[in-house]
């Protein structure tokens, strides 16, 4: 079993692995508005509390100059010479409690305190704290170095307990006395006075001061976050753009793949069928033509017509079955070479060259065709041509052998991209399975796929349908 500190580690790594994959799935945009606010309000709460306590200290230092230039104007005439450091006589001490317990500065001071420089109290406004010592401060030592020492509510002095009591908002000023012939620091000062307004106004400079930075920072911020997120938004788009494209091209390249695997099987098809063709074509001109011109040659062999005893009316007869067998001849040369030797499709528009197929179809055999539709551009390539005329031809052929002809129909329509062309007939149909037994679907299927298009079968007792499609955007325009 797993100790405890073993379970512990293994959930804290668990823990981080989430909240890194967490992390990772946020767009930059919330990435950037997560660590930003954090950062943000950070700098925002070190500015605001450094600003803050610059105004404060500033507001609470000049109010404490004013005043302490105030009360040194009022004290300084009374005091004596500050020099020999000795607790203040009856007189300057009367003098000091009249002055400080009426007027202005009655209203105004809590506390007076005079101090020499080893911690003694040379006078205060608690009668009973006179000619006591103190540690001095660190507040009192400044001032004795000649600096003006002002704090607001910071009451911590082991003499203050009083004014720590009151509960009043007070301001302590420790300033310098001067010996006015040398500049020298002959006492300190130091006074409590009443700071209500103070209080007010540092509220006042706390609330301006901070809504200040965190507007500021809260603009910033802002600004920021709208440049961040309409870039993560830029990047997200062209990422999903950029993905739509690799699609594209993967399905572009699984077609194409896909294209050549048809291309180099029908290319091998083609080539077979080839030579199938060249057999066909040399069975039926051996089994046609070549049996009617040797039968013809036989006749003429055997002698009939170069013998001088022939009677008129058998070598007259005789001619005539020759010329038979060779009219028979050329008839089966002609309607071979009728379904080998192409229209001229270079000068003819497809919807004319199909009328015209259609045409010598119907004479050829004797069955009709209907024509359902010849909808088709004007400029079409020529290869396409060819290979509409050919699965024209071979499907009407075939319906002729194998349905009898019987409800033959032809419908071609297309446009600038694709060709679409069906012949049906209403025979018996068969197993598309098992194929015709021939190679006339075959080649028709090899033509049509070796140039990109699609070929399809549909057989059933109530007839036969060939479709094919051709696409003729990329296919070359052959003159």
């Amino acid at each position: 079993m797993l100790s405890r500190t073993e379970m512990e580690s293994r959930s804290r790594r668990r823990t981080r692995i989430i909240l890194v994959h967490w992390w990772r799935k946020q767009s930059l945009a919330r990435q950037f508005l997560w660590v930003g606010s954090i950062f943000t309000i950070g700098a925002m709460l070190l500015v605001g509390l450094l600003v803050t306590k610059l105004i404060e200290e500033a507001v609470t230092r000049n109010a404490a100059a004013s005043t302490a230039l105030y009360v040194d104007s009022v004290i300084a005439p009374l005091l004596p010479d500050m020099a020999k450091a000795e607790p203040l006589d009856e007189a300057s001490r009367r003098a000091l409690d009249e002055t400080l317990s009426q007027g202005a500065l009655g209203r105004r001071l809590v506390t007076f305190r005079l101090w020499a420089g080893d911690g003694r109290i040379l006078y205060s406004s608690d009668g009973d704290q006179t000619g006591r010592q103190f540690t001095p401060s660190e507040d009192l030592q400044a001032a004795l170095n000649g600096r003006l020492i002002a704090e607001f509510n910071k009451i911590d002095d082991v003499e203050s307990a009083a004014e720590r009591e009151s509960g009043l908002p007070l301001l302590e000023i420790y300033s310098p006395v001067l010996q006015p012939w040398s500049g020298e620091v002959v006492a300190v000062t130091e006074f409590y006075e009443r700071a209500d307004d103070l209080e007010s106004d540092l509220h006042r400079v706390r609330v301006q001061s901070w809504s200040a930075v965190a507007a500021v920072t809260i603009l910033f911020f802002f600004g920021l976050s709208t440049i961040v997120v309409r870039g993560s938004q830029t990047i997200s788009r062209q990422r999903l753009e950029l993905q739509k494209q690799i699609e594209k091209l993967s399905h572009l390249l699984a077609q194409n793949s896909a294209l050549k695997d048809r291309i180099q099987r029908a290319s091998a098809t083609t080539a077979a069928l080839n030579e199938s063709y060249l057999r066909k074509l040399g069975a039926d001109l051996h089994d046609g033509p070549a049996q009617l011109v040797a039968f013809a040659a036989l006749r003429i062999d055997s002698g009939i017509l170069s013998k001088a005893e022939t009677p008129p009316e058998r070598r007259s007869k005789e001619v005539r079955v020759i010329k038979n067998s060779l009219d028979e001849a050329m008839r089966e040369i002609r309607d071979i070479c009728t379904g080998h030797v192409l229209p001229h499709v270079e000068t003819a528009t497809l919807p004319r060259i199909l009328q015209d197929l259609a045409a010598s179809y119907r004479e050829r055999t004797g069955n009709d065709v209907e024509l359902r539709r010849l909808d088709l551009p004007e400029d079409i390539p020529t290869a396409a041509k060819i290979c509409t005329y050919r699965f024209v031809q071979e499907a009407l052929n075939n319906g002729f052998k194998h349905a009898d002809g019987k409800g033959q129909w032809l419908d071609v329509w297309g446009d600038r991209r694709a060709i679409k062309a069906a012949v049906g007939d209403a025979g018996p149909g068969f197993s598309t399975k098992t194929g015709d037994g021939g190679i006339g679907l075959t080649g028709m299927r090899s033509r049509v796929e070796s140039l990109g298009g699609t070929f399809d079968v549909v057989s059933s007792k109530a007839g036969t349908v060939v479709t094919m499609t051709l696409p003729l955007q990329d296919m070359e325009k052959i003159a």
